[in-house]
């Protein structure tokens, strides 16, 4: 059986105060079978991430997930809405008519999973850690533009930003403002190991690398989150295949990221009675990043080949069998202020006959060697299998010469940060579904990446006079102009959008909802039975 859930929530009301009445600790039954949530993440614990379950260090999808049910922020996002609502804070508004004085009350009688109090004091050291740790690949980006945090009182908090930004509630629902207990967690040294402590939904009871993570309903819990059971076991998989396998079996329940496009596919149309798969829209971005100081690459005219040559529909067909579909600017469909920009300069169809011509104009006459390197496939991904078809689409051309070589994961953000590729792709899952999202974190100053791509007119005018704007709509003109720049200057290619994918037992309930717009998996949707 296959459920198909196609509703997208609206965007963000950004500044409107957030109140909420008082919160319980939410229902879940007190005791019962676990619900075993598979998954081919990968988190990895090693010299060269020596703390994989501190939220100053990781900025990936995988610890993400378990930031989310572990730990509290200030704002969460309410089942089905993707505006943010307070849970360890009582109510948050902005205090000024110049929009750079956010302030939080709040709410009472918070504990945190080991049974330490909850204070303005540990949101205020939270965001101090987050921004003097600003770890290489950690996500202290997203809250660069804090200037100051005050905890006057026991139960206020106070944000003093740089400049106006709109999208600061968004930021602060992100794990990148997840509170810390102050009586734990270093000032200014990262939390080894696979342990945390949060005050979110859940505990995490035990980590065990590449096998299993168990979490359990956290007593002390008391915002606004519906627990819909008390245990989950997090299973992992290097084996979308063997993950299936065991979803049939009815060895786990749920079935989430990474299933491979031939399992998706063959999902879709099982009959099955036992399993259902659920599809929604996503937010999920393919870019393929060009390294602008790279010799080869920093004469313009090589990048606009390249985006006369590259088939995205090629790619969303032959690599993603159809589940993808082909994007043609930073901002996916679905987004506000989305415009079809490469497609505008560069139409659909690759077209090396114009490419040539661009490359010749610019003096380049000889193939143009390059390297492209990709994350060693995991589970369910196909990252070998993309790189290897755009090399072979560029090298058919005759004017490039093109590798494709793979790198392991706990290494390949590190050298993309370092610029030591060429040429490297990601996929981006959004921290909060507004186009500044798809934009800053790859062309603001400071970008996570380290990206050596500047745009004056995007980083000095259009990111900070959109911020200003409540009316997300109303920025669309500037937002126009920033995608046009990019297709332009080509420091990216956008190559698809994603749908998300979870398939479960049928006696799983929850499942449409335990999705958010960045594909984590919200544990406490799910439940047994009957949806509480």
């Amino acid at each position: 059986m296959n459920r198909k859930l196609l509703v997208l929530p609206a965007l963000l009301g950004v500044l409107t105060p957030l109140l909420v009445g008082c919160g319980g600790s939410g229902g879940g039954s007190g005791g019962g079978k676990a619900i075993v949530v598979g998954t081919t993440d990968s988190i990895e614990l090693n010299k060269a991430n020596p703390a994989p379950l501190d939220p100053a260090t990781s900025y990936d999808s995988a610890t993400w997930n378990v930031f989310y049910n572990t730990f509290q922020m200030l704002l969460t996002y309410p089942r089905g809405s993707t505006t943010p609502t307070p849970d360890a804070a009582q109510s948050c508004g902005y205090t000024d008519s110049s929009g750079l004085t956010y302030q939080c009350t709040m709410r009472a009688d918070q504990k945190f999973s080991n049974g330490h109090d909850l204070t303005a004091e540990d949101v205020k050291f939270s965001i101090d850690r987050m921004q003097k740790i600003n770890y290489q690949t950690g996500p202290a980006s997203l809250i660069a533009g804090v200037k100051s945090v005050d905890a006057p009182t026991a139960d206020k908090v106070v944000f003093h930003l740089k400049a106006p930004d709109a999208t600061f509630p968004a930021k602060l629902a992100t794990p990148a403002a997840a509170i810390l207990d102050s009586q734990v967690y270093s000032p200014t040294e990262i939390y080894k190991g696979f342990k945390l402590v949060g005050s979110g939904p859940y505990t995490l009871d035990s980590f065990v690398q590449g096998k299993q993570g168990l979490f359990s309903k956290n007593p002390n819990y008391n915002g606004v989150l519906k627990l819909n059971n008390s245990k989950i076991e997090m299973r992992l998989f290097s084996d979308s295949k063997k993950m299936e396998a065991a979803l049939t079996a009815g060895d786990i329940d749920v079935m989430t990221r990474t299933m491979l496009p031939d399992q998706i596919t063959s999902l879709l149309s099982s009959t099955n009675p036992d399993i259902k798969l659920t599809e929604a829209p996503g937010g999920e971005a393919r870019y393929l990043f060009l390294n602008t100081s790279s010799p080869n690459l920093k004469d313009v005219a090589v990048r606009q080949a390249i985006a006369e040559i590259v088939d995205r529909q090629a790619i969303a067909r032959d690599v993603y069998k159809r589940t993808t579909e082909p994007l043609y600017s930073v901002v996916p469909q679905g987004i506000n202020s989305h415009i079809n920009s490469f497609f505008n300069k560069y139409g659909a169809a690759p077209t090396p006959t114009r490419a040539k011509q661009t490359l010749q104009n610019a003096g380049f006459h000889a193939k143009v060697p390059l390297t492209i390197n990709f994350r060693r496939d995991t589970g369910g991904t196909v990252n070998q299998l993309e790189a290897e078809t755009i090399a072979k689409q560029l090298n058919a051309t005759g004017l490039f010469d093109v590798q494709a070589k793979s790198e392991q994961w706990n290494t390949f953000l590190a050298n993309a940060s370092q610029r030591k590729y060429q040429i490297f792709a990601i996929s981006w899952l959004p921290d909060f579904p507004d186009p500044d999202n798809y934009i800053a974190p790859f062309f603001d100053k400071k970008n996570f990446l380290n990206l050596p791509y500047e745009n004056a007119a995007i980083q000095n005018q259009i990111l900070p006079k959109t911020r200003k704007l409540a009316d997300r709509s109303a920025a669309n003109a500037d937002f126009d102009k920033a995608q046009n720049m990019i297709a332009s200057d080509v420091p990216m290619l956008p190559l698809w959008q994603g749908k998300q994918y979870i398939a479960s037992r049928n006696d799983i309930t929850g499942v449409e909802w335990a999705l958010n717009s960045s594909t984590t998996t919200q544990f406490w949707e799910l439940g047994r039975g009957e949806s509480q």
